[in-house]
């Protein structure tokens, strides 16, 4: 009797403690489990609904009136007239459209290149250094990286001044054969980098690329500690050449990484403002110079302000720049380089 007993009583723990393992741990603040992901995304949801979303109703709102001083003056303001689509039709029509599109996209298309091919090369430089001089090496590029965008465009405009530039005093010391050979001309003192649209992308171009390489060969690095060391001897005893390893090895390996720092490139070089701004002289800029993000900011702010159709350009570049995010972020999803 005490045996069977015993037995009734040791099953009834074992199927009670089978019962509290059975049971869903609680929740005090009793919210369904497939709400909590949200829940955890909602503080940054809100951040970025403040910081960005929120100014960028602000401004396709503003697109469709008419905004000057006398609508934003702090006391008794005007209220702004609805225009409809009149600031896009201005903009569109405009002779700038056209010189601005131009200077934005080839000037995206060199610079993403130049700066994948210049980040890429010192990833795979950083890779076969020791690990003293690797993280010399990246203290030494990343400080480039960190610069503020304003003080890089000021070094970079003061070593392409005409007369005390630090640019056309090396070019003077060159010989004037090899000089006169390479670039067509012998003497350099004088010679003026900032006036003409083409010599100031020339400059824009060098300035943005020196400070945005340090970040893709970083990344680029990164990704190459990820790879098997493995995959590289075996093609070193294959015989496999550096640029076939590259080709048949790390680029396929890394593609994600590519892509990702592609797209990150394209959205910075397509609205880049600052660099241009004060290489090109600010509102004084010859207006062949002008791209999307300073032909907004001058309509907008120089007088007579027109924030309206400033408005408007900043969302034709915004449109511009999803679209193109949209159509390469599907390619990628659709040769599976994201999974």
């Amino acid at each position: 009797m005490s045996d069977t007993s015993t037995i009734a009583r040791g099953g009834g723990h074992r199927a009670s403690a089978s019962a509290r393992r059975a049971k869903p741990p609680r929740r005090p603040s009793g919210l369904p489990l497939r709400f909590v992901p949200y829940a955890l995304l909602l503080p940054g949801l809100l951040v970025i609904a403040v910081l960005l979303l929120y100014p960028l109703y602000q401004m396709v709102d503003m697109s469709f009136h008419k905004v000057g001083l006398r609508q934003i003056r702090p006391r008794n303001p005007l209220p702004a007239e609805f225009v409809g689509a009149d600031n896009y039709t201005a903009a569109l029509q405009s002779d700038l459209f056209g010189v601005s599109v131009r200077n934005t996209v080839i000037f995206a298309v060199v610079t993403v290149a130049l700066t994948l091919i210049l980040g890429t090369l010192v990833g795979l430089l950083l890779h076969k250094l020791g690990p003293k001089m690797s993280t010399t090496v990246i203290v030494g590029t990343m400080a480039a990286w960190a610069v503020p965008p304003t003080s890089a465009a000021v070094v970079w405009k003061w070593l392409f001044d005409a007369d005390a530039g630090v640019v056309n005093w090396f070019l003077n010391m060159l010989p004037d054969w090899f000089s006169q050979l390479v670039f067509g001309r012998a003497e350099w003192a004088g010679v003026p980098w900032l006036n003409d649209p083409l010599d100031i992308y020339f400059v824009l171009v060098v300035t943005v690329v020196w400070a945005s390489f340090p970040f893709i060969g970083v990344s680029i690095l990164a990704g190459l500690k990820s790879i098997p060391s493995e995959l590289y001897e075996a093609a070193r005893v294959d015989g496999s050449t550096a640029f076939q390893t590259f080709r048949k090895i790390t680029f396929p390996l890394l593609r994600p990484v590519f892509s990702v720092l592609v797209v990150l490139s394209i959205i910075w070089d397509f609205k880049v403002f600052t660099q241009l701004f004060i290489l090109a002289g600010g509102t004084n800029m010859p207006r062949e110079a002008f791209n999307f993000s300073v032909w907004s900011y001058i309509e907008a702010f120089s007088p007579p302000p027109d924030m309206g159709l400033g408005s408007a350009i900043a969302v034709v570049l915004t449109v511009i720049l999803l679209l193109i995010t949209f159509v390469y972020v599907r390619q990628i999803v659709k040769t599976e380089d994201v999974r």
